[in-house]
């Protein structure tokens, strides 16, 4: 066994580091690499899923296709990865370009008619080969900091064009631009005691201590326990360059000199990325914001960059047997960092008991699960959950009490609430919201269905308020020739946004919004529907149970130059 788990990680690696192109691809920016993020790090429900590269802390910079190829797909979101190109190569790889400023050229011209042709802003475009055509080098947008990006910089990603999987840049031969010299930080180990087990008299996780060796490595202090125990760690990586605090590449465990656990972040899918939420400490990252990395998995789940043995890296301690344990860290570079852990077996009382639970409600993950109490009910289809739990579930104050944010979800479940004390005139204005957070709700009669992810308190929530529409400068009856903008704030205190359009002498009119300002702007180059001298414009704002609110304004502008 030793031999055969060693033989496969070391051929994993080889041939994840040796199948791709070294030197087909050049890098998308003019400047020295500087990463602000990197593959595989860890994101609220998701894998990081590329490179975040700096641009300087600011906007504008030229950005390259780094070969030759096609524009494959335009997407425009307010979310995500915002203004992103997706550029197809002949070797069969997608490189990927998100949160742009805005692209140039054709692509622009292209993607301009696109919101024209839809009249919207947040559009997505699929394209064939001989429509836009691009050569390495070519400028294909301009940096920026749309979608859900905290500050400017450029997202790049690769991607296998036929499997949509997402491979770590590193293997085309972008490590040439990047210095790293540093060891990953491992700056925690906890012990996990697992089925009621103990460890150093605790049936709670405990966080040991650890101490600098000669060698560099790290002792942590013995571990005491019986049964089945697990460990996890926090880690992070720093390179020689950006300060950044980034993820690790390889996570390796060894019980007894033999490795039982690993996970490698070399390629993806799309599907995998919420099972992050299955490797972490779920409920430490909801209680304190701490990432910690189970090196165990207590069920299985299908993510496949874990390699793991027959235990799923779960260690059992036995009687009379002294073992050993030994975490090694590591990034792309193969600085690494290690923490051996012994281990032995001790049947003394707990001091610290596990949190009793009262809740009569208990949810297999396996199985299809219903609750239900006077008015309201919840469904969770087989495979909700990652693990067997005990759910604290009420209906009390016209509430539905779903437990709390402190066990993962998977994939959706079905909240249903039947209640006849509203009018049939304000049912439509009526949706199921946790905290007044919007769900995409369903009516039939009187019965109310959503979906959720994220368990809490959920229950109906009536909005009868309009949007609300706030223009930046007044222009009513104004000249603004001078100005190449114009814009406004839109915002709704409940159901949230469903719609905005914008009309200029009753055409309708681009304007890109900004979800982190709340900001709608028309650029008055983008078109030619302005008119010499008099002009009427009109905003429309529409929420998520219908309520709209209209603004409009009359303005003059001259054409001349």
């Amino acid at each position: 066994m030793r031999f055969s788990l060693f033989t496969l990680f070391f051929c994993n690696l080889f041939f994840a580091q040796n199948q791709y192109p070294k030197d087909y691809f050049s890098p998308p920016l003019d400047i020295p690499m500087q990463l602000s993020g990197n593959f595989g790090e860890l994101r609220p429900n998701h894998f990081h899923a590329g490179f975040d590269l700096k641009t300087n802390q600011r906007e504008g910079l030229n950005v390259y296709a780094v070969a030759d190829g096609y524009v494959s797909r335009i997407k425009i979101s307010t979310f995500g990865n915002g203004k992103c190109i997706y550029i197809t190569h002949p070797n069969g790889y997608t490189s990927v370009y998100g949160h742009l400023q805005t692209p140039v050229g054709a692509i622009q011209d292209y993607v301009l008619k696109t919101h024209y042709k839809e009249k919207a802003f947040e559009i997505e475009m699929f394209l064939k080969p001989d429509e836009l055509p691009v050569t390495k080098g070519q400028i294909i947008g301009l940096s920026g900091n749309t979608g859900s990006s905290e500050g400017p910089h450029l997202h790049f990603e690769f991607r296998d064009s036929k499997t949509e999987f997402v491979i770590n840049p590193m293997f085309f031969g972008f490590d040439k631009n990047l210095k790293d010299t540093k060891k990953p930080t491992i700056s925690n180990v906890l012990v996990y005691p697992l089925d009621g087990t103990t460890a150093n008299q605790s049936k709670l996780p405990l966080l040991l201590n650890l101490s600098l060796q000669k060698d560099g490595t790290y002792l942590a202090n013995k571990v005491k326990a019986n049964g089945k125990i697990g460990f996890g760690i926090t880690a992070v990586d720093f390179d020689d360059v950006s300060g950044n605090r980034n993820g690790v590449y390889n996570v390796s465990t060894f019980f007894n000199g033999n490795q039982n656990y690993n996970y490698q972040f070399n390629t993806y899918s799309f599907d995998e990325m919420r099972y992050i939420n299955a490797l972490v400490d779920y409920p430490r990252y909801k209680k304190s914001g701490q990432r910690v990395q189970k090196l165990f998995m207590k069920t299985p789940f299908a993510l496949s960059i874990i390699k793991t043995d027959s235990l799923r890296g779960i260690v059992p301690v036995e009687p009379n047997v002294a073992s050993t344990y030994r975490i090694e860290v590591s990034d792309y570079f193969g600085n690494l960092n290690s923490v051996n852990v012994p281990i032995e077996y001790d049947s003394a009382t707990p001091i610290v008991n596990a949190e009793p639970v009262t809740s009569k409600y208990f949810v297999k993950y396996n199985r299809d699960t219903n609750f239900e109490k006077d008015n309201m009910s919840v469904f969770f289809p087989a495979g909700t959950f990652y693990d067997d739990f005990n759910m604290n579930f009420d209906v009390k104050n016209n509430k539905i009490y779903i437990h709390e944010d402190v066990i993962p979800v998977h994939s959706n479940f079905t909240i249903t609430i039947k209640d006849s004390t509203y009018s049939e005139t304000l049912r439509d204005k009526l949706y199921i919201g946790k905290n007044n957070s919007y769900n995409g709700t369903i009516r039939k009669g009187n019965v109310f269905t959503a979906k959720a992810k994220i368990l809490g308190q959920y229950g109906l929530v009536l909005d009868t308020i309009a949007p609300v529409i706030k223009i930046a400068k007044p222009i009513q009856d104004k000249w603004i020739s001078d100005m190449k903008s114009i814009q406004f704030t839109i915002g709704d205190s409940l159901s949230g946004i469903k719609s905005y359009n914008g009309y200029l002498n009753g055409n309708w009119v681009l304007f890109e919004y900004d979800n982190k300002t709340r900001k709608i702007t028309h650029k008055f180059d983008a078109d030619s529907l302005v008119a010499e001298g008099a002009n009427d414009l009109k905003i429309e704002v529409v929420d998520n149970v219908g309520n709209s609110a209209i603004f409009e304004t009359h303005f003059f502008r001259s054409q001349q130059k």
